[in-house]
């Protein structure tokens, strides 16, 4: 069962932008299930293809000009220029796709409020909540069961539009590509839902699936992996795009892509979503 999780966290100490990166994030998530599971840190520090979970960058929580509401903007910060002060309102999205993830970690939920401060760099945070249910003003939280998504899914909506929030990139063969066809896009989400669900997807394709707008531009997200000799430098895309499904297609294979795209808000969509990367949403419909 997938869970898109919420931390509400404030900083008591202030965070440097070096540390709000998807490396240190990805440490810090690992450190957080080591406190109660040193095995299953130790599994998914160390697998290479199975991370069965996503993260999205560090946000700072955003207030509407009207009524001073939190808002969450379509496109997401990935990066920070300037220290995130004490005491600021944050949060950050962990999203699990193992069935038995949520329940592996069920001490870490139970201990959140234990006093005990979390560690970012030298930043101290102090958890003050975790969503795990769709609110009003935080549409990143959420939970469904694998068989829910396809069964709720429409096998007659032929719109599908997604909004990529942190920038999606994909691995085409030795090179990355930042262009998010339809092929590219359904793949990702397919694979993802193989490896985790136990539910087999009708076969499908998508040569009836057609980019119908698009509203992207590309960005450069930089992990500073210079320490270990690699470059830290990704290029990818933000923004909005719709597909339409043209033609004669099988109401089963509508059901199939409706059931993935909204699949995408729990998995993201391309490379690197365990640091940041890729985090995507389907848009209302």
């Amino acid at each position: 069962m997938p869970h898109s999780l919420v931390f509400n966290f404030i900083p008591e100490t202030p965070i440097y932008p070096e540390y709000a990166t998807g490396r240190h994030l990805h440490a810090l998530f690992l450190t957080a299930v080591n406190a109660v599971d040193s095995s299953l840190a130790s599994y998914l520090h160390e697998a290479k293809t199975n991370k069965a979970f996503t993260l999205s960058p560090l946000q700072v929580v955003r207030h509407s000009r009207r009524d001073r509401r939190p808002s969450i903007p379509s496109t997401l910060q990935f990066q920070h220029r300037y220290p995130i002060q004490p005491e600021t309102p944050c949060w950050w999205r962990v999203s699990l796709l193992d069935d038995s993830l949520f329940g592996k970690l069920s001490h870490l939920w139970l201990n959140l409020n234990s006093g005990q401060p979390w560690h970012l760099g030298a930043a101290n945070l102090q958890i003050t909540s975790i969503l795990g249910t769709p609110q009003s003003i935080q549409p990143w939280a959420n939970a469904a069961t694998y068989a829910e998504l396809y069964e709720n899914a429409s096998d007659n909506n032929r719109r599908i539009s997604f909004q990529l929030s942190t920038p999606v990139a994909f691995r085409q063969k030795k090179y990355d590509t930042a262009l998010p066809s339809a092929e590219s896009v359904f793949k990702s989400l397919l694979n993802s839902w193989n490896k985790y669900s136990g539910i087999e997807l009708p076969e499908f394709s998508t040569e009836s699936v057609f980019p119908c707008y698009f509203n992207i531009h590309t960005e450069i997200v930089d992990f500073d992996f210079r320490k270990k000799g690699k470059s830290g430098k990704f290029i990818g895309a933000v923004g909005t795009i719709d597909y339409r499904i043209l033609g004669d297609v099988a109401p089963e294979t509508i059901q199939t892509l409706n059931a993935l795209a909204d699949y995408a808000l729990y998995t993201g969509i391309g490379r690197k979503t365990t640091m940041g990367m890729g985090v995507a949403r389907r848009n209302s419909r």
